[in-house]
């Protein structure tokens, strides 16, 4: 079978591997027919951007937990890519009996055994038993599409795919949502929805900053499902294109000059630092220290500002006593969409959220070796199922 993978930084190429077979009962082997580029994988596929981060971690300016997390080398070369993806069930062991061969499923990216204490708890990203290797050694994460040191599980831009914990990780489409509006669910569209469903639960009508930059389907993911939760949403980028699919989402387009510069919270909406008006919410979409300290900055007294967005420097700046004499909550963390994605796929289809208007590139399977590393926002690889 075909596996995409990374051969050098930038450049993709299909590579023959055998294709995988069941292991344990609950495995089941899936067919990916949709898959969605994370943001995430802007680092691959930019050759300067990889070969930055590499140098930057090898001089020790990155936090140390990377190297925990994704080794020493990442995204060691040849890499398997891709961690967001709807699939079809093809095999299926005979432990499984929450699916079934046809069924049309998306795969969280993280792997995890829905039977652990963390799993228990709805952190299905800690899962503490994918954590454990064969061998007694133990890995900081468990991830499709990021290489070797997230896991043996190969990359979802794959022609055939083994899931391991079937049961708990595959969550069936729900009849009547099309597929490609929820190609991203694995990962950018449920990180999105954590981001702001739960948190407009409890403040409803809030008014909603999404800071943009090198988070952009996340950004604009979160700017149209606050708006559709009714929230007040306004959207800053700098990328004109974002900001008519903000605009066309329910946001309000708020445009700054460059990617990396933010204008001063009160210039920019010409209002005091301390006015109610600030947001209540605000979504740090940027992936830049300026952007952290403009999302942290636009922050009303006691509201909440919430970072979807990987922030990789050892020091990042966080303004701790902002924070404290104005009583904000920072909300840091993975998304765990083992556990929401139920949730978030029943919210799209019940809102008719079109988060398709976010995909800028539909590609065609056997293409994805020239256009993955495209340079737009949302790239998606699709082909015919097979049922």
């Amino acid at each position: 079978m075909r596996e995409l993978n990374m051969t050098a930084p930038g450049k993709f190429r299909w590579v023959e591997r055998p294709k995988p077979t069941l292991v344990h009962d609950d495995d089941v082997i899936v067919r990916p027919y949709i898959v969605g580029r994370c943001d995430g994988d802007q680092i691959p596929t930019s050759a300067a951007l990889l070969r930055v981060v590499r140098y930057a971690q090898k001089a020790r300016l990155l936090d140390p937990i990377l190297r925990e997390g994704f080794g020493p080398k990442p995204y060691a070369e040849p890499c398997a890519i891709g961690h967001e993806c709807v699939a079809e069930v093809v095999e299926a062991g005979p432990g499984v009996t929450e699916v079934a061969v046809g069924d049309k499923v998306v795969v969280p990216y993280q792997v995890s055994c829905g039977q652990c204490e963390m799993c228990g708890r709805g952190k299905t990203g800690l899962c503490s038993t994918t954590r454990r290797e064969d061998t007694g050694n133990t890995r900081l994460l468990s991830w499709y599409g990021h290489g070797a040191a997230t896991g043996p599980y190969g990359g979802m831009a794959s022609d055939f795919l083994r899931v391991p914990y079937a049961n708990h990780m595959l969550i069936r489409i729900p009849d009547g949502l099309d597929p490609l509006r929820v190609a991203a669910a694995s990962d950018n569209l449920s990180e999105a929805w954590r981001c702001t469903v739960p948190h407009l639960r409890t403040r409803p009508g809030a008014k909603v900053l999404v800071v943009a930059g090198l988070l952009p389907a996340v950004g604009l993911y979160a700017a149209g499902i606050a708006a559709a939760e009714g929230a007040e949403v306004d959207y800053l980028d700098s990328n004109p294109r974002r900001l008519g699919i903000a605009e066309s989402l329910g946001a309000v387009a708020r445009k700054r000059s460059k990617l990396i510069r933010f204008p001063k919270p009160h210039s920019l909406y010409d209002h005091s630092l301390y006015d109610h008006s600030l947001y209540d919410i605000v979504v740090d979409a940027s992936n830049l220290q300026t952007g952290l300290l403009h999302a942290v900055r636009s922050a009303a007294p006691g509201g909440a500002c919430v970072i979807p967005s990987y922030h990789l420097a050892a020091y990042t700046g966080v303004p701790m006593m902002h924070l404290t004499f104005n009583d904000l909550n920072l909300h840091v963390g993975m998304s765990h969409p083992a556990t929401s994605l139920p949730e978030v796929l029943e919210w799209v289809k019940n809102n008719d959220f079109p988060a398709e208007k976010v995909t800028t590139a539909l590609v065609d399977w056997d293409d994805a070796p020239e256009r993955y590393a495209g340079r737009t926002t949302k790239l998606v690889l699709h082909r015919p199922p097979l049922t």
